[in-house]
């Protein structure tokens, strides 16, 4: 319902809006992807599917530097998996991708509907990747949005400060242990400083939470003494992450993720991420990337008793102006398993093709749970061509 109110708006806005008064300007581009997914090892061994992401775009110039603007886009897809002449399954959903307006000056930007909010400074492991989940495999970068209200003001010495708040977003987020409340409002903000060699960063966020327990809690931290189900839980969460350019590329991502009542091992949350880059000169450059994590699920804050460590690292090299090679690994220090990727891409006009390999265990278990992990468990291949309108 809020899509369709939305889009409307932007319908009706741009036809009243016909006036001399304001520079207009309409944009409409699309996405489209075709992908086939091999793994030998699944009960239906060959997935295909396609996924298409029109977007329609409104700007109006009010002049004095003030500009508003309509964004609406979907997410059309759909798949089938297969046993070659035996078994046949199949699925496919429409939903909104974005769908928001804004008004921004030169200092100023606030936005409202379904938007994607991300930010920090790692790039594989992100401890605040709060609300989206975004994949660092993924070629496509796609993310589901949020709906809500987000603003931003840019200060002349580069510093900004970030105020947003949250409504109606159903299901957990990727480091949630328990979904928002229902009907419950989020509300927290971000500040940006600038340092000589880069920036730091302070983040905030507060929502009510709804936590399970029985299932979740390990042997060694039983569930015990609490129910089954709490409900309207505070919850706070507090971020920082600081990024530098010191003959090598040096961040630090932390979150800290509290519960205001008892809640068990899932009281505090805490998350830390140290990483590093740096392009060597062999040949067109090559780039190498690692981050370390380290997560632990505590009853007391910063006691680190239930902890696990993933090590991730990544390596990539243009072959030249159109094809590029990339390599990414993730090791679950606890469960001792390894995750591999390895993808080549080859860049046309406006049409790509990718060509990715994975040897990963059976049972798929990153933090980043989007839609197609799923098809990422054992080992396989999966071809992708995308075309851009």
């Amino acid at each position: 319902m809020k899509t369709r109110v939305l889009i409307w708006c932007l319908i009706c806005f741009g036809a009243s809006g016909s006036s001399s008064l304001y520079a207009q300007a309409f944009s409409f581009r699309g996405q489209a992807a075709a992908w086939a997914n091999v793994n030998p090892g699944n009960d239906l061994p060959l997935w295909m599917g396609g996924r298409y992401i029109p977007q329609a775009n409104l700007d109006l110039d009010l002049g004095e530097g003030r500009i508003t603007g309509f964004e609406a886009s979907a997410n059309i897809s759909g798949s089938a998996a297969m046993t070659l002449f035996d078994s046949l399954n199949t699925e496919g959903q429409l939903k909104a991708y974005r769908a928001w307006a804004r008004y921004a000056t030169n200092q100023l930007e606030f936005r409202v509907g379904l938007q994607k909010i991300n930010f920090g400074s790692a790039s594989l492991l992100r401890p605040l990747m709060w609300f989206d989940q975004v994949d660092p495999r993924d070629p496509l970068q796609l993310t589901d949005g949020v709906w809500g209200m987000l603003g931003r003001y840019y200060f002349l010495n580069n510093a900004n400060i970030w105020l947003w708040g949250l409504y109606g977003n159903i299901g957990p987020k990727t480091w949630e242990t328990g979904p928002t409340t229902e009907k419950k409002p989020e509300y927290g903000g971000r500040l940006q400083l600038p340092l000589s060699r880069g920036e730091m960063a302070f983040s905030f966020h507060h929502r009510k939470a709804d936590q399970h327990f029985w299932g979740l809690c390990p042997p060694s931290e039983p569930c015990i003494g609490l129910p089954a189900f709490i409900t309207n839980i505070p919850e706070n969460r507090y971020g920082f992450d600081v990024k530098m350019d010191v003959v090598v590329g040096l961040w630090l991502e932390a979150s800290w993720i509290n519960k205001r009542q008892a809640a068990g091992m899932f009281t505090n949350q805490q998350m830390a991420v140290l990483g590093a880059d740096y392009t060597l000169g062999i040949g067109n450059g090559l780039h190498l990337l690692a981050e370390q994590l380290v997560l632990s699920l505590d009853r007391e804050a910063f006691a680190f008793e239930n902890t696990n460590h993933i090590t991730a690292g990544s390596v990539s090299y243009p072959l030249g102006l159109f094809d590029n090679i990339s390599g990414m690994f993730f090791y679950d220090w606890t469960g001792k398993h390894l995750y591999s990727f390895a993808h080549w891409q080859r860049q046309f006009n406006r049409m790509s093709l990718f060509l990715m390999a994975f040897w990963n265990p059976e049972v798929f278990q990153l933090p980043q749970q989007t839609e197609q992990s799923g098809l990422f468990a054992g080992r396989g291949f999966q071809v992708m061509l995308v075309y851009n309108h």
